[in-house]
């Protein structure tokens, strides 16, 4: 694959420099970055925020997923009333369907529903045995902190613990400096999401405090967890009710940790989740339910804790996905890793002021006094390769779709199901 990607690359290459001179240039379009310079966000985006898409120009997942609004089969059911969250999206996670979804591309901040990303990344990486001793920058750093301190001695496997369970940013920190530092970490978790297909996510920090262009989508929140759901090791952690932190001599006693997914042990048939809040993400949640074996995957962005959290906006959702008949029709798909290229058409973008005589592909430039002597083969190339990007250019443009209406609410619907108030924000900018 590597060398069919070169060849096309360099092909590209060749074909914009015969179509516009030796002053041409190709800019391979690159997926956006996070920048830890610029100044940190500490509110959402005013208005919609930008919406992802494929290295292609595509929609991941399928061109009814290209909308900024409600997207839903036009025979399903009417949506649960109290729905408040900016984007969301629901699917099976066994055949990937999409049941429904709101700006389900919106590149949202995802405060620490960032971490499920460090954890997939990060566990066949580590080994679980892996004593990982804390430094003071582990103390000191920002937001939610399950408490490691300097001296401290902790097993991966409880860090991973700490992270899911607890959110903390400490214990992304200290799991980060194992597998070679926050940048290397940040490198790897994007080069995962490449390979999920997530393409909305840009990962500017393992703890998923708020970075400037750092973003995820309902998409790509819940791409990730369908792959934590179908690892063993991983779908434990995300299981995990409580753990022990151990005590520290002189410096603090043990102590036990608590899962903070509100909806592990709750919500019947719950296999995991995460919550997360920053004052630029606002409250977000990812998690996953079993019934009658059929499991579902809902994602929620964007929200207050009022008139409903995250968490209980996801349980409408869960009960509203498991009352529909299996096979119920889709508004897309939750594609598989590798399924969506990771490298975008190269596309001409500068002009040479000076053309000159184009040569076929492959072969040597004739002399000066020949190519003077055969004016109608370089014109007709050069028609040739004209037309070939320009339809390569047509090729890359997106059919513009309206997005549905989210429709008014159904009428006579249910509460949700009872869910205690959280132990505590699983993350939060320091005041």
């Amino acid at each position: 694959m590597g060398l069919l990607r070169l060849r096309v690359a360099v092909s590209s290459a060749a074909l914009a420099v015969v179509l516009l001179g030796p002053g041409a240039a190709l800019a391979e379009e690159s997926r956006p970055t996070a920048d830890p310079a610029a100044p940190t966000p500490t509110s959402p985006y005013p208005g919609r925020p930008p919406q992802g898409e494929a290295p292609d120009g595509s929609t991941v997942g399928g061109d009814e997923l290209d909308a900024r609004g409600v997207v839903v089969s036009d025979d399903a059911p009417d949506l649960p009333a109290g729905l408040a969250a900016h984007g969301w999206l629901l699917a099976d996670a066994d055949t990937g369907t999409v049941l429904a979804a709101r700006d389900p591309h919106g590149r949202y901040y995802p405060a620490s529903t960032l971490k499920t990303l460090t954890l997939l990344t990060l566990l066949p990486l580590l080994d679980p045995a892996e004593v990982v001793t804390g430094t003071v920058e582990d103390e000191n750093i920002e937001g939610s902190r399950v408490g490691l301190v300097a001296g401290g001695r902790y097993t991966v496997r409880l860090l991973f613990e700490a992270l899911i369970l607890q959110s903390g940013n400490d214990a992304a920190n200290a799991l980060a400096r194992a597998a070679g530092g926050v940048p290397a970490t940040v490198e790897a978790m994007n080069e995962t999401a490449e390979e999920l297909g997530a393409f909305d996510t840009v990962v500017g920090t393992p703890s998923g405090l708020d970075v400037a262009g750092q973003t995820s989508s309902p998409y790509d929140l819940a791409l990730i967890l369908r792959a934590l759901l179908d690892d063993p090791e991983a779908a434990e952690i995300l299981r995990t009710p409580t753990a022990q932190m151990p005590g520290v001599p002189g410096r603090t006693f043990g102590y036990q940790i608590q899962n903070q997914d509100p909806l592990l042990g709750t919500y019947p048939g719950t296999l995991g989740g995460k919550t997360g809040f920053t004052d630029a993400a606002r409250h977000t949640f990812v998690g996953a339910a079993e019934r009658n074996g059929r499991r579902l995957v809902v994602s929620v962005m964007d929200t207050e804790n009022r008139p409903l959290r995250a968490a209980d906006q996801a349980v409408l959702l869960l009960d509203w996905g498991f009352a529909l008949p299996r096979g119920t029709d889709g508004v897309g798909e939750l594609v598989d890793p590798g399924e969506v290229p990771a490298e975008p058409v190269p596309t001409a973008v500068t002009t040479s002021a000076t053309p000159f005589p184009a040569a076929p592909l492959g072969e040597p430039t004739a002399a000066p006094a020949e190519e003077a002597g055969s004016p109608l083969v370089p014109a007709t190339l050069g028609g040739v390769a004209a037309l070939i990007l320009v339809m390569i250019l047509i090729g890359r443009r997106r059919a513009a779709r309206r997005p549905l209406p989210s429709g008014p609410p159904a009428p006579g619907s249910t509460a949700p199901s009872s869910l205690p108030p959280p132990a505590g924000e699983s993350q939060s900018t320091p005041q």
